[in-house]
């Protein structure tokens, strides 16, 4: 035990001091796009390893003929490497004043040998940038220094990619959550919706941290990850590529359109009904449309169009209409989608009530974000609540659960807060515990916690979905103590306190005297 926590910790000082290689860069180049330097090469790197260890593989079973065959790699789901694309020339020339010319030339032949990474990859980027080749070839010996095969349940280059992803978006402030979701939410999210089986979407996928989790849940529940396959899409062409290279670091084959794109005006998967939707999509986005724009759009069939000053809704109902029959979505928003009235957004919030789609909300605590310090909730859609014995669920119709977690999750640091893995337990063992799984035991509403509420209940609230509406306030523990023991104590205290405050009004007094200032 001891030795696995010595390499635990040793592993988070090569995570550190992989960083600090990468801030090396400043200077040379702008915080923006040093990132994409760094998980370039980790990238290469890994996609390196994983060729060496097939070859060797290879070798070892008397098959060295085969071993410059794409077959060969391709069938273990093993991107085939070029020579000249091996980490082993790269590193052999870090020295030399090409350098980023071979690195460019590596990328560029991985792409067009593996049809999967196509539009993946940074193109003539690293001789564009005209980086210090000192640095650069200090980055490189960092980077070589990372074993990415030497244990698969450790994941180490994802690792790297979650740590890497989440300094960046906090050294760079509101930007960084264009691609960055905390992992802790997306942990909650994938624990309340569990996605064992299926099509997942995410229509604003960033870096794809919300399909890596969908992996991650799958595998820690001893799933089988082939039977889900993944859907999303991403507007930023440069998070676009990051969210292609996130995902063949972790042998994850998606579909994210051909291009990276708007969801709204060039929707990839017209025709796509997912079992599970996670998404983080982009805060009240303003003017994501003009006002004579997807006006009819039948995305928003039943409901009032969204208005063109936030997205919010514009982002629901897309979801709403990307659900299969039986289909689950959890997502993040700000807190004012839970109450506004807005041009609109109040009306399609009840229509949403009414026809039974909500099925859980939650009120998250504050400073989880790297990137803004705008208070957020989860919402948790079902396109049917009806009894599913084949999934444990009971019947559900015209409920919905609301938790207020807001005073849960512990300080890591002076401006950041975390869900920790007991809080998440915490939260997802409600959520099942009230759709009716055995397995997480009974249900009951606590108060300043969590109640289960009905549709004539939201009504009167006037379909506000905020969860302090509903769960009340948590009964105070009686102490014991009569109430005539606590006003006589805190009167004293107080009365103390007001002759400490007399005797310094006194000593003020002279202090302002002695320098001139008196009466």
């Amino acid at each position: 035990m001891a030795k696995k926590e010595v390499a635990s910790k040793n592993e988070k000082g090569f995570e550190e001091s992989l960083w600090d290689s990468a801030n090396r860069l400043r200077g040379s180049v702008e915080s923006s796009e040093y990132k994409h330097v760094v998980l370039s090469l980790i990238f290469l790197k890994f996609v390196s390893d994983k060729f060496e260890e097939r070859r060797a593989e290879l070798i070892a079973e008397g098959k060295e003929k085969y071993t410059d065959m794409v077959e060969f790699y391709t069938m273990k789901n093993i991107f085939y490497l070029p020579e000249t694309s091996r980490w082993s020339h790269i590193q052999q020339y870090a020295k030399q004043d090409d350098i980023a010319i071979r690195i460019d030339s590596a990328l560029t032949a991985v792409e067009k040998s593996n049809v999967s990474l196509k539009g993946a990859l940074p193109d003539n980027y690293f001789s564009r940038l005209g980086l210090d080749g000192s640095k650069l070839s200090a980055l490189i010996d960092a980077i070589n220094n990372i074993d990415t095969v030497a244990d698969a349940e450790e994941d180490t280059v994802g690792r790297v990619y979650e740590y890497f992803l989440g300094k960046f978006a906090a050294s760079e402030g509101k930007l960084g959550g264009e691609f960055y979701t905390p992992k802790c939410v997306v942990n909650l999210i994938a624990e309340m919706i569990e996605p064992y089986k299926g099509k997942i979407y995410d229509p604003c996928c960033g870096s794809g941290g919300m399909f890596v989790q969908s992996l991650k849940f799958v595998r820690s529940h001893h799933g089988n990850t082939k039977d889900i396959s993944v859907y999303g899409q991403e507007y930023t062409a440069t998070t676009y590529k990051l969210a292609k290279m996130n995902l063949a670091v972790r042998g994850l084959s998606a579909n994210l359109g051909e291009v990276p794109a708007d969801s709204f005006f060039k929707d990839q998967h017209p025709d796509l009904k997912a079992d599970y939707i996670m998404a983080n999509p982009p805060f009240n986005m303003k003017d994501w449309r003009a006002a004579n724009e997807l006006v009819h759009d039948p995305r928003w069939s039943g409901y009032e169009t969204p208005p063109t000053g936030n997205a919010n809704y514009a982002w629901i109902l897309h979801m709403v209409s990307k659900l299969s029959e039986h289909g689950v979505a959890g997502f993040v928003l700000a807190n004012g989608s839970m109450s506004t009235n807005t041009t609109g957004e109040g009306t399609i919030r009840q229509k949403l009530v009414e026809n039974d789609l909500v099925d859980c909300m939650i009120a998250l605590p504050g400073q989880l974000f790297y990137t803004t310090q705008i208070p957020v909730c989860l919402w948790f859609l079902s396109k049917s609540k009806k009894a599913d014995s084949e999934r444990g669920y009971r019947n559900r119709e015209g409920e919905t659960l609301f938790i207020d977690a807001r005073k849960m999750g512990s300080m890591i640091s002076r401006t950041q807060k975390e869900l920790d893995a007991d809080d998440i337990a915490t939260i997802a063992r409600s959520y099942h515990a009230w759709r009716g799984e055995a397995k997480d035991g009974v249900y009951e509403d606590q108060a300043g916690y969590c109640k289960s509420a009905t549709l004539d209940e939201m009504r009167k609230h006037d379909f506000v979905l905020t969860p302090g509406r509903y769960v009340g306030a948590a009964d105070v523990e009686d102490d014991g103590i009569p109430f005539e023991t606590k006003m006589t104590e805190m009167s004293q205290a107080l009365y103390r306190q007001m002759e400490e405050s007399a005797r310094l009004d006194v000593v003020i007094r002279k202090n302002l005297e002695g320098l001139g200032y008196g009466e």
